[in-house]
């Protein structure tokens, strides 16, 4: 019970040394909040832009995307033409006897096959070693 009045007069005085504060936020309220507003706004449109989702990586991811079907559809594309080479060595005997010559190099009675050496490797200048 003693300590009441010491404690009212304690925040009494809080009220008074507070007092100019509140009365500059109350006049200024619609201007803080403007303000807040726009930073808020700018904060997530920022992060919208270059954040771990936005606009910037769903781009890049696009292009990786796009570059990765059309490897897809070229690696599907290969497949299908060796698709078609198996079926024809299958059941076609000319595909057959066709890659048998030029694998095997096999030839017909009286044929010749001429097999040509690959050309040699040209031999290293020395350019990179010496840094010339």
């Amino acid at each position: 019970m003693e300590q009441g009045p010491k404690a009212e007069a304690l925040a009494a005085q809080c009220v008074e040394r507070t007092r100019p504060v509140w009365t500059w936020l109350a006049a200024e309220w619609r201007r803080l909040g403007t303000v807040a507003a726009v930073f808020l706004t700018l904060g997530i449109l920022l992060h919208a832009m270059f954040g771990a989702n936005g606009m910037v990586v769903y781009r890049q991811k696009r292009a990786e995307m796009k570059s990765l079907e059309q490897d897809v559809n070229r690696v599907q594309k290969e497949n299908d033409e060796y698709l078609e080479r198996i079926k024809g060595l299958k059941s076609n005997p000319s595909a057959i006897e066709k890659e048998a010559r030029e694998q095997l190099h096999y030839t017909r009675p009286g044929e010749h096959v001429y097999v040509f050496p690959d050309p040699p490797q040209k031999p290293a200048t020395g350019r990179a070693r010496n840094g010339k």
